[in-house]
């Protein structure tokens, strides 16, 4: 299955969440391929990191949005895994600072971008200024509604400056939330995870489907595209993820860089001198 085809939100096609099945998971049959997939092509793609931090041609943004209990941690466990620390970070962006609010919405995104040969993931992102901002009215239509284009203008920048921007919306139906809530609430190791605001923010669901499908019906683009990862089946959503990120990284046709260095001048003066003592 090519699951860019398969997943990817056409530009300016009209998004109906309704009509994408959740459980997705194609031809894969269950848990166990899905997981052997899921590890082969994390192998592939750790090579291609390293070579995208020698090479420092290239960045790459990875942008996370979904509903609570989604799977956003879950793929910065399972598949950014594969990645070097050092030249990988994930950044979150929830409750803006009282800096934060004195500048434009963008202001704080932009200082966590990639630099050329990182990895940059946002778990949660510039997105929730059309999301939350829109659904709890923290600021009037007049100003969201513009957000779009401003958001579409500011990824085209990045793309340009050598910034590869993939973006996924990892989709549940609000009974596998329910679900996976009253899981962490058996499991005391992740009853940290729950607050009152997870319940609360359900009884909004529709409010959400409904600002989610604006964002990816106005801001899936050629140069930062949209995917849509059916994620009821977390196994499927990190491979789905993990394959889109193993095929943007080969469309940058990243390439080992050459030494900066005479290697037979460093052979022969440190190398041989030492294997000649």
């Amino acid at each position: 299955m090519d699951f860019r085809e398969k997943l990817r939100i056409e530009p300016a096609s009209a998004v109906r969440l309704a009509d994408i099945d959740p459980s997705f998971h194609g031809s894969i049959k269950d848990k166990e391929e899905g997981k052997a997939e899921l590890d082969a092509v994390l192998d592939e793609i750790t090579p291609l990191q390293e070579k995208l931090y020698a090479e420092k041609k290239h960045a790459l943004l990875v942008v996370l949005q979904g509903i609570d209990a989604a799977g956003k941690d879950g793929v910065c466990w399972h598949v950014i895994r594969a990645m070097n620390p050092q030249g990988t970070y994930v950044a979150s962006f929830k409750q803006p600072t009282e800096t934060e609010k004195a500048h434009d919405f963008l202001w704080r995104v932009h200082q966590r971008t990639p630099a050329l040969g990182q990895v940059a993931v946002f778990n949660r992102s510039h997105y929730e200024d059309v999301l939350v901002a829109r659904v709890h009215n923290l600021v009037p239509e007049s100003v969201w509604s513009k957000r779009y284009r401003q958001i579409n203008h500011f990824e085209e920048f990045l793309s340009e400056n050598g910034v590869s921007i993939v973006k996924f919306f990892l989709y549940i139906s609000k009974d596998e939330q329910l679900d996976r809530f009253e899981k962490r609430l058996e499991d005391k190791e992740r009853q940290w995870k729950i607050s009152g605001s997870d319940y609360s923010e359900r009884e909004r669901w529709d409010d959400y489907i409904a600002a989610y499908e604006d964002m990816l019906s106005k801001c899936s683009t050629e140069h930062a595209p949209w995917y849509v990862l059916p994620a009821n089946r977390k196994w499927f959503r990190n491979l789905a993820a993990a394959k889109i990120i193993h095929q943007t990284l080969l469309d940058m046709r990243i390439e080992t860089p050459q030494p900066t260095v005479d290697l037979a001048e460093i052979y022969r003066k440190y190398h041989h001198a030492v294997r000649s003592g």
